[in-house]
């Protein structure tokens, strides 16, 4: 591929980066990326438990009730967004299950919690 054929992607960049001065635009922009980048790994990881168990896709597809080539299509493709319902009959199917792991260290997590807890027993001051 020749230079001039390849694909231009400097304006996308350069309205992508205007864009970005806009706090508004940046803050929706980056929540968006990190849901991306989270739906992927957890795909990633599905499928990559699936290869452990020696299960093929279409087995999968089996065993939670759905159409071959949705899976297929859920474990290739560059970006797809599924339900949460979808992700957990996976994971269900391989002898997993989904959690949320929150992403304050522990020792914050409890300080936190307990703080919480005390405010909750004490009344208010009148």
């Amino acid at each position: 591929m020749s230079s001039k054929s390849a694909l231009d992607v400097s304006l996308h960049e350069r309205r992508r980066a205007r864009r970005m001065e806009d706090p508004e635009f940046r803050v929706a922009y980056e929540r968006a990326t990190r849901e991306i980048e989270q739906t992927d790994q957890v795909i990633r990881e599905l499928d990559a438990l699936r290869v452990d168990r020696g299960i093929s896709k279409a087995e999968l597809a089996r065993r939670i009730n759905r159409n071959a080539s949705s899976i297929r299509r859920l474990f290739t493709a560059n970006s797809s967004r599924p339900e949460l319902p979808l992700i957990a009959a996976i994971a269900d199917a391989l002898g997993a299950e989904v959690r949320v792991m929150p992403k304050t260290p522990a020792s914050k997590r409890s300080k936190r919690s307990k703080r919480s807890k005390r405010q909750r027993r004490e009344p208010a001051a009148a």
